[in-house]
């Protein structure tokens, strides 16, 4: 299994999936951490410059094919916030969305997952969508 975390230091939590500037892979085996590797966000709008000063344009298409592709191995996304689209757009690819508020760091919340200490959450937003 493998758990996406949305990360802008490659370390801590991103409180928005879209905007973050990497995600954190965890490869989980026998519920623990194999493995993690970075992956630069270059598949966002955000990451792309198709924002301007962080809002999204609301009268043009905005596709998260990109990302839903990049994390395509993924089963669970980790991040402190994102848009309903997003959250949509990941389960309907079956990755399992889940927004955490977390002092912790990226593997720390990681770890409490695969504890169970952290919930299956419903769609939140920290941003303006």
């Amino acid at each position: 299994m493998k758990i996406a975390v949305a990360s802008n230091d490659g370390v801590n939590v991103s409180t928005h999936f879209g905007q973050s500037s990497q995600f954190i892979v965890f490869e989980i085996k026998d519920g623990s951490i194999l493995n993690q590797e970075i992956r630069d966000n270059t598949f966002t709008a955000h990451a792309m410059g198709e924002c301007e000063s962080g809002e999204h344009q609301h009268d043009q298409p905005h596709s998260h094919a990109q990302i839903l592709d990049a994390l395509k191995d993924c089963q669970v996304v980790l991040c402190g916030g994102m848009g309903w689209r997003a959250v949509e757009d990941l389960k309907s690819k079956g990755i399992n969305p889940i927004i955490v508020n977390s002092d912790k760091s990226a593997k720390d919340t990681v770890n409490s997952y695969l504890k169970g200490e952290i919930k299956e959450s419903g769609p939140s937003c920290s941003c303006h969508h």
